[in-house]
């Protein structure tokens, strides 16, 4: 998935120390990404590729964190005409591009760009918030809140009825793939409670044997998506929500159609269900 980058290491310690000439620079802009494509993949830029029009980065700048030592920090506003070999690249990018940890770097960076992006000011008094010096933290010197990092807990799951398993197709988005059922967890509520509301919401069944499979932080969304399989329990008659879903239906094992990629969780539950019992 996305964040298996072994053998490398993503330290996401908060560890704000200046930059040096290479170090790199993460530079966004609404949904698109500074990169450079070469033949081995992507690349971004460093401090040094940056600084003769950007002095100013090495004081106006957020550390976001280090992969096998190498530091990576926020860029803003930077004078990016001159830089022939990158391109601004909408993030969709970071689901396959190689390498996988710079992707993963990537996206990981993008979700801490939209936090900090969205958080200029406080949302209870409308003061600046402040940078903390020791946390990953926001704060406020007027009221004295405090923000942490946006994660948004959701499920993914696999309803299954012996040999087979429900997929369905989102409705009104870009991505049209067959996926599983989704949602995100409400107040009140434990992720048990959301994948038994999630299945009766999207699709009118009800499940029982709901039992974890395993988590992936999914940046693009600001979510920690957790994944269950569960069992149907009762008719198989689908009662499909057209808000949420354009199709849901069974596929036997043999059925499920061919499975390209493994960045999401979702495809990875689909394939460890089509190679066998889970």
């Amino acid at each position: 998935m996305i964040q298996d980058i072994g053998p490398h290491h993503l330290d996401n310690q908060y560890r704000p120390a200046p930059p040096d000439k290479e170090c790199y620079a993460l530079y966004y802009e609404d949904h698109a990404a500074l990169v450079k494509k070469t033949d081995e993949g992507i690349e971004f830029p460093r401090f040094r590729e940056l600084e003769r029009l950007n002095p100013e980065i090495y004081e106006d700048y957020i550390y976001l964190f280090s992969v096998d030592g190498e530091r990576y920090y926020l860029v803003q506003e930077i004078n990016r005409e001159p830089l022939s070999d990158f391109s601004m690249d909408n993030t969709e990018i970071f689901r396959r591009a190689e390498p996988r940890h710079h992707s993963f770097a990537g996206i990981t960076g993008y979700q801490l760009y939209n936090w900090y992006q969205s958080r200029k000011y406080c949302g209870r008094c409308g003061h600046m918030m402040k940078h903390d010096t020791k946390e990953r933290m926001l704060r406020c010197e007027e009221c004295h809140n405090v923000e942490f990092p946006k994660i948004c807990p959701a499920v993914i799951v696999g309803v299954t009825d012996g040999n087979r398993i429900l997929m369905s197709k989102y409705a009104g988005r870009t991505y049209k793939n067959y996926a599983l059922i989704a949602g995100f967890t409400e107040i009140g509520e434990t992720v048990e409670q959301t994948v038994a509301r999630e299945v009766m919401e999207e699709v009118g069944l009800k499940v029982k044997n709901i039992r974890y499979y395993k988590s992936q932080p999914w940046s693009f969304s600001d979510t920690l998506l957790m994944g269950f399989y569960c069992d149907l329990d009762g008719e198989d008659k689908i009662t499909l929500d057209k808000n949420e879903l354009a199709l849901a239906e069974w596929f036997d094992r043999a059925d499920i159609p061919e499975i390209r990629s493994v960045e999401s969780l979702t495809n990875d539950m689909i394939l460890r269900f089509k190679n066998g019992p889970v």
